[in-house]
């Protein structure tokens, strides 16, 4: 198991599991997303738990050092990226699903000096993570699901996200997206290139 507590803490923020502090369930009660992304925090407060019994995905809390307020919290687990080939061929290649990714509106409201907490999640916390987990396994890509949100998805390629040319984002969806990422686009980006790109 990765420890996440002090291996990935950052002068500001600390990252640990959702089950390292009995004050997590508190704190997950609590968390709120702005009105767009609600599913997040649905998943957060709801599904969360389950899916770690269950060993689904790994989800982590990101707290601010000084005030031990939540500030976002993200969602791992492992995936495969299939691309067609020829015809119905395909390659698949092995990735880490970002599957959840969400900044609490009110620390956002309550902090409004601090900018671009999502990059700073993402750089900090979450790529470091999946730098490690790839010393152990085989990882060539991150990939996501973004909800179809011209800003939202602007961020995500600000942090070095892209999406698939057309048939091959068509063909991913229509293979390996989960049921309750309907509607949202399929976003990635390679971690080490191999002897074959993605797009």
């Amino acid at each position: 198991m990765i420890s996440s507590a002090q291996v990935f803490d950052t002068d500001g923020y600390s990252v640990e599991h959702l089950f390292d502090n009995e004050i997590n369930g508190l704190l997950i009660e609590q968390f709120q997303v702005t009105e767009n992304a609600r599913g997040l925090e649905i998943y957060l407060r709801h599904y969360a738990i389950s899916d770690e019994v269950e060993h689904l995905n790994r989800t982590y809390l990101v707290k601010d050092k000084f005030s031990q307020e939540l500030a976002g919290y993200f969602s791992l687990r492992t995936g495969l990226i299939t691309k067609r080939v020829n015809g119905n061929s395909f390659n698949s290649f092995p990735a880490i699903e970002l599957s959840n990714f969400a900044i609490e509106a009110n620390y956002r409201h309550n902090h409004p000096e601090v900018y671009h907490l999502g990059r700073y999640i993402f750089r900090h916390f979450v790529v470091p993570m999946v730098k490690q987990i790839a010393e152990l396994v085989g990882v060539n890509s991150l990939y996501l699901y973004a909800l179809p949100n011209g800003r939202l998805m602007g961020h995500y390629e600000k942090m070095g996200f892209t999406r698939l040319p057309p048939d091959q984002e068509s063909f991913v969806q229509d293979h390996i997206k989960p049921i309750y990422d309907e509607g949202c686009i399929f976003m990635y980006q390679v971690l080490s290139l191999g002897n074959e790109r993605l797009s």
